[in-house]
């Protein structure tokens, strides 16, 4: 266990659920139901296959011995061939119309989209409840002024929960994205050595409709609408780099929402959850580092450096195929989903206890706000009789010096004091407060927030309800 790599998806990040979707046992378990279904199709087309023999099949799908595969594969250097051989071992009366008609790629190629669309399922399923508990953030904070920033510099205000419709929004694109993928897959199906369907051809006589209703019975079996209609003899690996662009599109989003809050957790406004005897530095007792958030961050730049390797496998495939995709893609696209599997577990522990210090943020608002009011400032005094031109250079030179005493002296915004000191203003310091109400400045954020709930996030929560409720305890 300690002598040899061991990878931290398996160890620390990825869940259990979405392992098993990539372990030997569901990948060959699925082998097994491919090759029942096309004993089913080819019976149901006219080849002399048994009701007997199907059920031998059936009887033996989830019982592998995996022991007899792994010798025969030392022997023959095939593990498609090792399989059928130790699932023949099983089903002796079955085991001469197993893969009848089939080259390697039937069982390899259709697994991979079956277990591709299951993990896009299971990443749905993870996108929709962190949806939901950022939206229930949104709707408890979708009034409280903060500070919004352009260029990271204080611009004007925004709500806490408006900006938790952002990180929402961009979420929503993802799953759209993911949406289309799992509905647009398609099974190979059952094309043969180089997608000209030749063995079948040879089995059937030259029946078209027979070859084509075979392919058809497979699909429907398996949960599909259809098989691709043309192929060599793998699907297009252009598949996998559209599905791992839709996994980069996730780990894009989730990066956002991390580096935000990273960032917001600098300035004391929000944090991750910090749990009791957790420990943030090894050398300074008192930090609180963002850990989980960290993480998120290094795993999505994982994932979209990781797109890259289903590009150049789509791109240097060598006419009907070519077998330098197969290393890499087991790895690539694997390890794709456990990476995204393991940032959404990682996201959804930070949304259900997502901290919040109001004062702060309250405070900071209040430091910045002054400057963010000058205009409001201004039309106050000039309906008292003021002079709007001769205002605003006061107000410039005003703001400039408030600013010197901030950033050169340390000292605090005394913007106001200096307005209310200047008889030009004819301003008293209750009516220039009365003016620096932060919910004056955050324009239509709060209604934005229910409009957006409302038409885009409850309809999609509404429709998955089944989905939602799922916690993630995470391991490390």
């Amino acid at each position: 266990m300690y002598t040899s790599y061991e990878s931290p998806f398996s160890t620390r990040y990825a869940s259990e659920e979405m392992q098993y979707l990539f372990s030997a046992e569901h990948k060959f378990r699925t082998w097994r139901r491919l090759w029942i279904a096309l004993a089913k199709a080819e019976r149901q087309a006219g080849i002399p296959i048994t009701e007997e023999q199907i059920a031998e099949l059936e009887a033996h799908k989830d019982d592998i011995n995996f022991a007899v595969a792994e010798q025969r594969e030392k022997e023959v250097r095939h593990d498609v061939m090792s399989h059928v051989y130790a699932y023949g071992q099983q089903c002796p009366k079955a085991k001469g119309i197993i893969h009848l008609g089939a080259t390697s790629c039937y069982v390899g190629d259709n697994t991979d989209i079956i277990v591709m669309r299951d993990a896009l399922e299971l990443v749905r399923r993870k996108l929709i409840n962190t949806i939901g508990l950022l939206g229930d953030f949104a709707v408890r904070y979708k009034g409280m002024p903060a500070l919004a920033y352009t260029h990271l510099q204080p611009a004007q205000l925004t709500t806490v929960g408006k900006r938790a419709t952002l990180w929402i929004n961009e979420l929503l694109m993802d799953l759209e994205e993911i949406d289309h993928r799992i509905g647009s897959l398609q099974l190979l199906g059952s094309k043969g050595t180089t997608g000209t369907q030749a063995s079948f051809v040879e089995l059937f006589e030259g029946d078209s409709d027979k070859i084509k209703g075979v392919e058809n019975f497979i699909a429907h079996e398996m949960g599909f609408a259809s098989c691709v209609p043309v192929s060599g003899q793998t699907y297009s690996r252009k598949v996998d780099f559209q599905v791992l662009s839709a996994l980069s599109g996730v780990a894009q989003s989730a990066s956002k929402f991390a580096n935000d809050l990273r960032i917001l957790q600098n300035f004391k406004e929000m944090e991750e959850p910090f749990e009791k005897n957790q420990i943030g530095s090894s050398a300074m007792p008192y930090k609180r580092n963002p850990m989980r958030c960290e993480r998120i961050c290094a795993l999505a730049r994982y994932v979209m450096a990781d797109t890259i390797n289903p590009a150049f496998t789509a791109a240097t495939q060598w006419f009907e195929r070519t077998l330098d995709d197969s290393a890499n893609k087991r790895i690539a696209v694997s390890e794709a989903f456990l990476a995204v599997d393991s940032i959404l577990n990682i996201m959804m522990n930070v949304c259900d206890g997502l901290v919040v210090y109001p004062k702060v943020i309250h405070q900071r608002v209040m430091k910045e706000l002054p400057f963010m009011a000058t205009e409001n400032i201004m039309m106050s005094a000039v309906k008292k009789g003021g002079d709007r031109q001769q205002l605003h250079e006061k107000l410039r030179q005003h703001s400039l010096a408030a600013a010197r005493v901030v950033k050169e002296e340390g000292g605090e915004n005394d913007l106001i004091q200096r307005v209310c000191a200047d008889p030009d203003f004819g301003l008293t310091l209750e009516e220039v407060q009365a003016v620096l109400r932060p919910e004056h400045f955050i324009g239509r954020s709060q209604e934005q927030v229910e409009e957006f709930l409302e038409q885009c996030v409850k309809p999609l929560l509404a429709k998955n309800k089944t989905l939602l409720g799922e916690k993630a305890v995470l391991k490390v």
